[in-house]
């Protein structure tokens, strides 16, 4: 599948579609011929070719405003370039909307939303700790009854679940069922919701195979996709579409195929989203706003200049962009620098009736941030906050690490002060890293120490260790990692991504490598992105040619589908070296993947170390 046309193709396809295409399209499509680079010629099959498509798009308004109800950032995704924000949370689909309305949005209002999932769903330990993040670290006397508190809105089944936790799952389920209670599709899918926000993605899986083969209840195709979307946390997205298989024809539809395109997107495995995505075209589903916005989601982490070919993908289909939709576009300018474009996204948003949510106005003050824009970036905060910063507490653990980005100590110091009375997990996690920022490690180690009152998870520790790596601080790094073990924490990949980096940025990439490779051949769990490629390019920088592309092959191995930053670091690997990089050409083309002007230069330099037919003879 070929989203982005390749030499002439977007002109023309442009000037035949869109003359009447939004500033916002119009502002991406320029973009993209501004920097467009000729590569190979792909040919234009991909998504603006809609004559197969039947006239079914009342359902798209709806999956709009229903988008968050349903699947969007799953399974456990690599960090680094890949650890993206998600289009909302994953509520239960089996869930009706109207019965559950009030549990999802108290939730909601409980989840640390800005935190991306991608992070979440590869933290050490979050089970037990996912509710701990906007909890008042208070005193144990309290702790009692605001767990009573919490728990009234707990569905039965999911009661029984905590109670046993050491019984077979099966068991627990068959008791609860003998003991009267029914099973209903509205105590299944508050169950649901309940295990998916402690991301409890194993006992939740099981539950669902429970379901199935006890027949309680008769599944719809949200019970099905909500099975698919479990297995890929769990078992792996190979084994989700095997699954998919076994879905009787008749519930085998859009939303069972979307769960899947949302998985592979969550993994940016462009190739695979693509080949789902054109599955879905073959099958004749209609197009959604929940489809189109994850390959907005996908190219921002990809391949930029195709966020172009989705949105007049969408305004050919009469596909109303979401608040989530404007979200990826402004963080997509945001990470370029385009702070112009940026703003003209927002204006976009604004002229269509929608006003920036708090996600957005957090996306924007951090790149406001990033270019250097104290006084934006002021503003905007100082907006954020109101009137009354403590009648606006969810704010702080935002604010906290931007205004340490603009180095403004005084105002974190002042927030801080205001997160002290009653402190929270989340507030503790962000004033460590901004005092890091700030370079107050004393004041950082301070932080984190109010938040070992309670037992802390091994996120917890990843803080205050990732401000150490930033400025390099190896023994201290060390010594907190030894904390971690000794206080029974589980280290999982964040962890893992922090230890490589402190060795890498100390010079010890092979103790790195040594690390890594220990920690997921003992555990099985995948590493990183980041992990692999702080490795990668420290082998590469030496000219190390056989290091590095072990780990380069070992990221593939891991899932990480071959992007053109990796060909290029690994390429610089034989120019330090001054070795030919036979084939090189031909691996990117099996892997898809294309060289840029500078990419086809240093190709180039490779082939003057090319030596003639009599010299390797002789060699």
């Amino acid at each position: 599948m070929c989203l982005c046309p390749r030499n002439q193709g977007l002109s023309s396809v442009t000037a035949r579609i869109c003359s009447g295409k939004s500033e916002i399209a119009r502002g991406y499509v320029d973009n993209y011929r501004a920097g467009h680079i000729e590569t190979e010629e792909k040919q234009f099959e991909g998504l603006i070719s809609s004559a197969r498509f039947y006239n079914a798009f009342s359902s798209s308004s709806k999956s709009c405003s229903d988008v968050r109800y349903f699947s969007s950032q799953v399974g456990a995704t690599s960090s680094g370039e890949e650890n993206d924000d998600s289009e909302g949370g994953f509520s239960e689909p089996e869930t009706p909307q109207n019965a559950v309305k009030e549990t999802i949005t108290s939730l909601d209002e409980n989840d640390d939303d800005l935190i991306p999932e991608s992070e979440l769903s590869q933290e050490e330990g979050v089970d037990d700790d996912m509710q701990k993040e906007l909890e008042p670290l208070g005193t144990e006397a309290d702790k009692g009854e605001k767990k009573s508190s919490k728990n009234k809105g707990i569905s039965s089944l999911s009661k029984a679940i905590l109670v046993n936790p050491s019984l077979p799952l099966s068991k627990v389920l068959n008791k609860w069922v003998e003991e009267g209670n029914e099973v209903t599709q509205l105590e299944f899918a508050l169950t649901m919701i309940y295990l998916r926000r402690r991301r409890m993605y194993l006992k939740a899986l099981q539950v669902s195979e429970w379901l199935e083969s006890t027949k309680h209840l008769e599944l719809e195709e949200t019970n099905y996709a909500s099975r698919v979307d479990l297995i890929a946390k769990v078992q792996g997205l190979f084994k989700a579409e095997e699954y998919i298989q076994q879905i009787p024809e008749s519930l085998r539809g859009e939303i069972v195929y979307r769960t899947l395109l949302a998985n592979y997107v969550a993994v940016s495995n462009m190739k695979k989203a693509e080949e789902v995505f054109n599955k879905m075209k073959k099958l004749r589903f209609p197009i959604t706003c929940f489809s189109c916005n994850q390959l907005l989601l996908l190219y921002k982490r990809t391949d930029k200049k195709k966020i172009a070919d989705v949105l007049l993908l969408m305004e050919k289909e009469n596909i109303k962009p979401t608040s989530f939709t404007y979200q990826v576009l402004i963080d997509a300018k945001g990470q370029s620098n385009d702070i112009t474009g940026m703003e003209q996204v927002v204006e976009t948003m604004e002229a269509e009736g929608l006003k920036p949510n708090s996600h957005i106005k957090v996306t924007l003050a951090r790149h406001y941030a990033n270019c250097g824009l104290k006084d934006k970036t002021e503003a905007l905060l100082k907006e954020m906050e109101g009137d009354d910063i403590k009648k606006n507490r969810w704010v702080c653990q935002y604010v906290l690490p931007i205004y340490a980005s603009i180095g403004k100590e005084e105002e974190v110091e002042r927030i801080w002060e205001v997160c002290k009375s009653n402190l929270r997990y989340s507030e503790c996690m962000s004033a460590v890293e901004a005092w890091g920022k700030l370079k107050k490690f004393e004041k950082a180690e301070e932080a984190f120490n109010k938040m070992v009152v309670k037992k802390p998870s091994a996120k917890h520790y990843s803080v205050l260790l990732k401000v150490y790596v930033d400025h390099k601080m190896l023994s201290k790094g060390k010594e907190l990692v030894r904390k971690m073990g000794e206080s029974g924490c589980q280290i999982g990949p964040l962890t893992w991504d922090a230890l490589v980096k402190l060795y890498v940025g100390a010079g010890e990439v092979e103790k790195a490598d040594s690390i890594l490779e220990k920690a997921t051949t003992q555990t099985k769990m995948r590493a990183l992105y980041t992990s692999y490629y702080c490795i990668l390019d420290k082998y590469a920088r030496r000219g190390d040619i056989h290091n590095a592309e072990k780990i380069f092959l070992k990221m593939k191995k891991a899932g990480y589908t071959p992007k053109l930053t990796q060909y290029q670091t690994l390429l610089q690997a034989y120019l330090i070296a001054k070795v030919p990089a036979y084939g090189f050409s031909d691996r990117m083309k099996a892997d898809n993947v294309y060289p840029s002007k500078t990419m086809a230069f240093r190709l180039a330099s490779a082939e003057s170390f090319r030596k003639s037919v009599l010299s390797e003879l002789l060699d």
